[in-house]
């Protein structure tokens, strides 16, 4: 398979090796991106241990929450362009929506784009359809969240005006550190609560990434294992909320927060605006000379 330059731009972002060792990693494994990304960690040459998604959507993300029946919901919402997503008519479309769901608990996106929005006796994809051709854009729901939360505590955080949304549902605790944990959640990404939730296929791959490195690095295969038995409890700081180390205090761990408020984190959710979605690039003087033609 020809090596592209394209292929060795994309491996460089998501990994941070150099250009010669990212043609190198693509060229041994054929040109299969996930292998490339393994082959670099395996030399020790990539900067990055989690692949980077994507982002390119534009919208909003918006939490909304009913106090009064206890709901929390998060939506993310898309449009095509950043100029649509930042206008009032927009963000009055996003928190409607978010309402909404907050207060109708919808099964799936099927069940909330049937449902009846408000007194106008339109379903909610109707709505959605109106906006459309009002605004010129496509409009999206992409996908939501709801907690009915009950006696639990609810966090939420919403960063850069709707760029990532972070929701988490503490037992106990209080309001302040219900959106600390949120704050956090929104800032250190992690992938899973607690290790209980890491799958055996991901941990198994890991470890065989590690002692890869290991042996790589030229270690005596009879201390390799408890070598990477030390990598694995960094690996689960990295991915795991309960492990991680709280970011306005690093000397903390998420759980000593928690336990020092009397709280258990129970589930979160974290929304990163157009994560996985890859946007078409425009070449704006292409189409202006196609539109002269």
């Amino acid at each position: 398979m020809a090596i592209t330059a394209s292929m060795v731009k994309e491996l460089r972002e998501r990994t941070g090796a150099g250009m010669m060792d990212c043609k190198k990693a693509l060229t041994a494994t054929e040109g299969n991106m996930d292998a490339a990304i393994d082959f670099l960690r395996e030399k020790g040459l990539s900067k990055a241990a989690k692949k980077a998604s994507r982002v390119a959507a534009e919208g909003l993300v918006d939490i909304y929450v009913d106090e009064a029946s206890k709901v929390a919901a998060m939506v993310e919402v898309n449009c095509e362009t950043d100029f649509v997503a930042n206008t009032d008519e927009y963000w009055n479309l996003v928190r409607s929506i978010s309402k909404h769901i907050a207060e109708n608990k919808p099964a799936d996106l099927d069940a909330l784009k049937n449902q009846t929005f408000g007194d106008t006796g339109k379903n909610v994809g109707e709505i959605v359809t109106e906006a459309i051709a009002k605004i010129g854009e496509k409009i999206d729901i992409r996908r939501f969240t709801v907690y009915a939360y009950g006696d639990d505590t609810i966090g939420q955080y919403i960063h850069m005006g709707g760029k990532i949304g972070a929701l988490v549902e503490l037992e106990g605790g209080d309001a302040e550190v219900a959106k600390d944990v949120a704050m956090h959640i929104a800032a250190a990404n992690p992938s899973y609560l607690d290790r209980t939730q890491v799958p055996q296929a991901e941990l198994d791959h890991e470890k065989e990434v590690l002692s890869e490195q290991a042996r790589n690095e030229g270690k005596p295969e009879k201390i390799i294992e408890k070598m990477v038995q030390g990598r694995i409890q960094k690996f689960y700081k990295e991915i795991c909320l309960v492990d991680q180390e709280f970011i306005k205090d690093p000397d903390k761990s998420i759980t000593a927060l928690l336990k020092g408020h009397s709280a258990k984190a129970k589930k979160f959710a974290r929304y990163q605006l157009g994560e996985g979605i890859e946007k078409k690039k425009e070449d704006f003087a292409a189409e202006v000379a196609s539109f002269v033609k």
